[in-house]
């Protein structure tokens, strides 16, 4: 019977490093739960670029990939989505047939993430940070209807190839230290993917602006711009939304179902990101 249930038992995973405070397991088991999938697990492993092919040897139903396995993921697969190229980055892998797939949902969960901010359509938008979520930013803002893009960044010229996506895109992209960001903000939507308190210089004209926000950070919540935004009773948007959109369609994928339960992950990742705000007290 033990050798029975083990044939039966579907592994998925989430990699990256560091990895442990990943919300992914909550929400992929809420939804296994949902679904009434017992025989489905998820697991989180601490994976550096040089130990995802080993991974790949394994019998698992399907990978998500975090940092900073995104691009290695395209090198090793048998085959990649046209969206997973063009963004220059892969965040799952799903088995087909003995070969694995590559694909990329960030972009889905960050249309997905704007749409429930009442954000469904975009001419032009300034993004905070050029790394692979500005990336898949900016495809999701060409789906959305943009046509211009400013990038904002530390050093302009380590965001060549973000900046190459969005013109793969169709988008017309103009990268610029962050210093010039004051300058730069009567656009349709300003997105901050910096890290902790990357984007607390500039709370202020941002908050100024009255320009809806995305921020990409989650937790702890609300960021130092979530904050001066909402202060001046600005529109925010968080970043959670983004994490769980994109874990829905990896679901849908590694599962084949199209019933995936959104609310009850929402409530899943919720009630976790409440439970460690309690455990490690506010920022």
């Amino acid at each position: 019977m033990a050798r029975e249930e083990s044939r039966l038992t579907r592994r998925a995973a989430v990699l990256g490093s560091p990895i442990r405070h990943s919300l992914s397991p909550v929400l992929h088991r809420a939804a296994y739960a949902a679904l009434g999938l017992a025989e489905w697990e998820y697991e989180a492993h601490e994976c550096a670029e040089d130990g995802l092919a080993g991974f790949l040897a394994g019998p698992w139903a399907g990978l998500s990939l975090t940092m900073p396995l995104k691009r290695t993921a395209l090198r090793l697969a048998d085959e990649c989505s046209d969206l997973a190229v063009k963004v220059g980055g892969a965040n799952t892998l799903v088995p087909r047939d003995g070969r694995w797939i590559a694909d990329n949902t960030d972009v889905h969960g960050i249309v997905a993430a704007l749409a429930e901010g009442g954000v469904r359509e975009l001419d032009e938008l300034v993004v905070l940070g050029g790394g692979a979520t500005a990336a898949s930013m900016l495809a999701a803002a060409a789906r959305l209807g943009a046509r211009r893009a400013v990038l904002a960044v530390r050093t302009p010229a380590r965001a060549a190839e973000t900046a190459e996506v969005g013109e793969r895109f169709g988008l017309a992209v103009k990268t610029v230290p962050l210093a010039e960001l004051p300058g730069l903000l009567d656009t349709g939507l300003v997105v901050s993917t910096l890290p902790g308190e990357g984007a607390l210089p500039f709370t202020g004209p941002v908050a100024e602006a009255d320009v809806p926000v995305f921020d990409v950070v989650y937790s702890p919540w609300p960021t130092p711009l979530a904050r001066a935004v909402l202060a001046r009773g600005g529109r925010v948007l968080s970043g959670y939304a983004m994490l769980l959109h994109q874990a829905v369609r990896q679901v849908e994928l590694m599962t084949g179902r199209t019933d995936v339960p959104v609310e009850a992950m929402r409530a899943a990742g919720e009630a976790e990101l409440a439970r460690r705000l309690r455990a490690d007290g506010p920022a």
